[in-house]
């Protein structure tokens, strides 16, 4: 009988390796992440900016339906799957950013690196295989808080992108934006501040987002985990260089041309307070995380 046990969780596995390949690919998690930056790239920025946003938090969703309400038992199993992805994520999205000159593209390699962090959230919940409710709550909420952020973050950056676009200024190479700032101190600002949120610079919240998963990771009490918070804060400090790039270029390069941008009232509004949520929320995360909390715990005994 254990023979035959043995057999029947190999197979489990087997078909558990192909599930969770599908939902890395909806993340666009290493190595399953090649058509992101093709995508980001050469769609247009209003299909980016859509690509960028609802279907994230759509992934998230199917990933904690299916792994943890799902296949729960063998947590065991998928955390190693995503702890791999996880760390492939950071390193590749993170090296490979530097490299872009293409804003879009850029921001199609720094989605991979977000990515990895919402897998270490993800693969944190389960200790040794043992359920714990607090583990579990601040691991899953600490993801779910991430992935709302994020999005909050890419729709303010891709629409200010758009915004610039649509003005008949092709804003889509880091050399477009510069002096920014002295064409258009709103809008720079704006970016500057979703750029500071993905590098996760206080006291923006992409701050707060990185720091909740890491205190899950180190939760745990692991070794590997441990040291796969210290590899994600190490790609971090990486990933502030080409973050920080494109907010030297937008303040203190010379300006491309000296076409002023301007927008309806109702975008300037949208995007102005998009900017500033980034803002109050990393000052004030208390509210946000504890609806993220709330809802994992709902979906998790229902």
């Amino acid at each position: 009988m254990d023979q035959v046990h043995v057999i029947r969780h190999q197979v489990l596995v087997f078909g558990l390796v192909f599930v969770v390949a599908g939902l890395a690919f909806k993340l666009g998690a290493v190595p399953f992440h090649m058509w992101v930056p093709d995508v980001y790239h050469g769609a247009p920025t209003v299909v980016t900016l859509m690509i960028g946003g609802a279907p994230k938090l759509a992934a998230f969703a199917i990933v904690m339906r299916l792994l943890v309400d799902g296949l729960l038992p063998l947590a065991i199993d998928w955390q190693q799957m995503l702890a791999v992805l996880a760390v492939g994520s950071l390193l590749v999205g993170n090296l490979a950013a530097i490299a872009q000159t293409n804003l879009k593209r850029m921001l199609a390699y720094s989605t991979i690196s977000q990515m990895g962090f919402v897998l270490l959230g993800l693969m944190s919940g389960v200790v040794h295989g043992h359920v714990d409710a607090a583990t579990v709550e601040a691991a899953y909420s600490a993801s779910m808080f991430y992935v709302v952020t994020y999005v909050l973050t890419t729709l303010a950056a891709f629409g200010v992108i758009l915004l610039l676009t649509r003005e008949g200024f092709e804003s889509e190479e880091i050399s477009d934006m510069a002096g920014l700032n002295q064409r258009s101190p709103l809008y720079a600002g704006i970016l500057a501040l979703c750029l500071f949120s993905m590098a996760g610079i206080p006291p923006m919240v992409g701050f707060y987002a990185k720091l909740s998963v890491l205190q899950a990771l180190l939760a745990s009490g692991q070794t590997p985990y441990v040291v796969m918070a210290v590899f994600a804060v190490l790609m971090s400090l990486v990933g502030a260089f080409y973050y920080l790039r494109v907010v030297k270029v937008m303040y203190f390069d010379a300006p491309l041309t000296t076409t002023t941008i301007s927008a309806p009232l109702d975008v300037r509004m949208v995007l102005t307070l998009n900017g500033a949520l980034l803002l109050v929320l990393g000052l004030f995360p208390g509210g946000l995380m504890s609806l993220c909390a709330d809802a994992i715990m709902r979906s998790l005994s229902s």
